[in-house]
């Protein structure tokens, strides 16, 4: 099943894509059930017989479920329908960091701000975890939230 808006997974009816990287594409989606707007983490159906990307992807929700910090967005579940496997997310909205810099330079304050932020939350990883459990905090990740608060 390929997703689209209008299209169901599970309680989750699609509303719009919201990007596309490494692990899958992205999707806004409200949550019938509990009345509520979340992002769907999709892993591509080419990822789907590959143990190796479903290990990672499985991994990856353990990970998101284990830690609690407001500088991450929350996992609400994982959720699998007729072949569709997707991280169930807490939709972050707003500009990325990605987008922040095609602005132009940032000001030093403002540079400060959002590292000691994302610093944060990836020390938070690894003190929770024991181990750094995300190599890459991309750009198009992070968002750079109220109060300076930064949540990937």
């Amino acid at each position: 099943m390929a997703l689209s808006p209008g299209t169901s997974l599970g309680p989750y009816k699609v509303t719009a894509r919201i990007g596309e990287g490494g692990m899958g594409e992205v999707w806004q989606a409200c949550d019938t059930k509990l009345d509520r707007d979340v992002a769907l983490k999709v892993l591509p159906e080419a990822f789907t017989s590959d143990p190796d990307r479903l290990a990672r992807f499985e991994r990856e929700a353990k990970v998101l479920a284990s830690l609690n910090h407001p500088n991450i967005g929350s996992i609400y579940g994982l959720e699998e329908a007729e072949g569709v496997k997707a991280l169930v997310l807490e939709l972050v909205e707003g500009p990325t960091l990605a987008d922040r810099i095609k602005q132009g330079p940032i000001p030093l304050d403002e540079t400060v701000a959002i590292a000691t932020n994302s610093g944060d939350s990836q020390c938070c990883c690894c003190t929770q975890i024991g181990k750094l459990v995300c190599s890459e905090v991309a750009e198009a990740d992070t968002l750079p939230v109220l109060r300076s608060r930064v949540q990937s």
